[in-house]
């Protein structure tokens, strides 16, 4: 395809009728725009097979792609993935079993039982070009007939925005003979609306390359994204934005190229030949559940230990009574004893320990949910964190992960220490 042109169709009810500000529109056109893609034309249409149908093919009918938002969810009203490949004349569908494996362990993360209807979000028509979703459980599409191509994208504009930067924009640029060379950044303990205003300047006179945040689960992402003729050409109109980026948000800024926090973890403690072992109450084995998920991590991770109960504390690792009784299980001490006594039973190197109220019950007015206790100990001393979290049991959970990561990384990198 060349000269080509695209057109946006939104698709939902609640769009329809200006319950929800439909911000994804703009987003794509502004992103079109900027590999040279016309756009002439852009549609609302809400949940209804014949109206959809009939929006789809008159936008084939004047554009070379049609991109559609919305509509990719588990129910019923959930429309337009078998719509698009109905006007399209696809017949057979069946289940992607790499978006399968990805939507389980979506799920196991959070310890949800996956649901038998979110599988439609997996069957796609055969030959469709599937687009991976990082930040939700429903994947994109892209079918391609007769040089036309309609892309299918989730409503939610966390999920949309970066699935269209990551797949959906390498697919524009090839098939507009653009090229675009892009590089993600992560960052944990600043959230999306505060990396937007420390590079506010920077986003509000970007031309090439642009700058793009995101905001995942107690994490922001930040896309780099460069036009250019050859990688090389983009990696060197990348590097000046990158590393100004990397001096204004400084040491919150833990990977350069997408890895996410355990496998930063996995490889500081590879080269700096340190073992590890985890005590956990409040996070349940998610800590330990997220470092073995490393490939290679039988080098450096020990073991880990769930005690959930006093008791537990105390048996196994040898919390004393007199610190239960004096300030608690969720508390300070508490979890620097949790931390001392795993890494002197697992003979590790280094040990990180997690207790707090997740909820939805327990909590107190001295002591409310969310708050978390993540304490560090190694040979040259032991950390405390105390953390006030907000959220779901689940989302408390993982933000003491994630807060245990962290502090375990920036020990490593001697920042924890300054």
């Amino acid at each position: 395809m060349s000269n080509l042109t695209a057109e946006i169709i939104s698709v939902g009810t609640e769009l329809l009728m200006g319950q929800i500000l439909d911000t994804n529109a703009q987003y794509i056109s502004q992103r079109l725009a900027e590999v040279g893609i016309n756009q002439y034309y852009r549609t609302t249409v809400g949940d209804n097979r014949v109206r959809l149908q009939h929006t789809i093919q008159q936008a084939l009918d004047r554009a070379d792609l049609v991109i559609l938002t919305g509509g990719l969810g588990p129910t019923e009203d959930d429309l337009t993935k078998e719509t698009a490949a109905a006007v399209l004349g696809y017949t057979e569908f069946s289940i992607d079993e790499a978006s399968k494996a990805r939507m389980y362990q979506r799920f196991v993360h959070y310890n949800h039982a996956m649901p038998e209807n979110n599988l439609k979000q997996v069957m796609f028509p055969k030959g469709a070009i599937i687009l991976p979703n990082d930040y939700g459980t429903a994947p994109g599409c892209i079918l391609e007939k007769d040089g036309k191509a309609i892309i299918l994208l989730p409503g939610p504009p966390r999920e949309m925005r970066p699935m269209f930067d990551a797949s959906v924009m390498p697919y524009l640029c090839r098939e507009s003979h653009s090229q675009l060379y892009s590089q993600v950044l992560r960052v944990y303990g600043m959230g999306e609306s505060m990396v937007a205003d420390q590079l506010g300047d920077m986003i509000e006179q970007q031309t090439n390359p642009t700058i793009a945040t995101y905001a995942l689960t107690g994490e922001t992402t930040i896309r780099v994204t460069a036009r250019c003729n050859s990688d090389q050409e983009g990696a060197a109109l990348l590097q000046p934005v990158v590393q100004q980026i990397q001096n204004r948000l400084g040491s919150v800024v833990y990977a350069l190229h997408g890895e996410p926090l355990e496998r930063v973890c996995a490889g500081l403690l590879e080269k700096a030949g340190k073992t590890l072992a985890v005590a956990e109450s409040c996070s349940g084995g998610m800590l330990a559940s997220t470092l073995v998920s490393v490939p290679g991590s039988s080098a450096w991770f020990l073991e880990g230990c769930v005690t959930y109960s006093n008791a537990a504390k105390m048996r196994r690792l040898g919390v004393s009574e007199k610190t239960l009784a004096s300030h608690g299980a969720v508390s300070r001490e508490t979890a620097l004893e949790m931390a001392q006594g795993m890494r002197q039973s697992a003979g590790a190197d280094l040990a990180l320990a997690t207790t707090g109220i997740a909820g939805p019950s327990g909590g107190t007015g001295e002591k409310p949910v969310g708050l978390v206790y993540v304490a560090l100990s190694c040979e040259t001393g032991e950390y405390v964190h105390e953390m006030h979290f907000a959220g779901d049991r689940e989302r408390i959970r993982g933000a003491a992960v994630l807060e245990g990561l962290d502090m375990l990384r920036r020990h490593l990198t001697g920042m924890l220490e300054s």
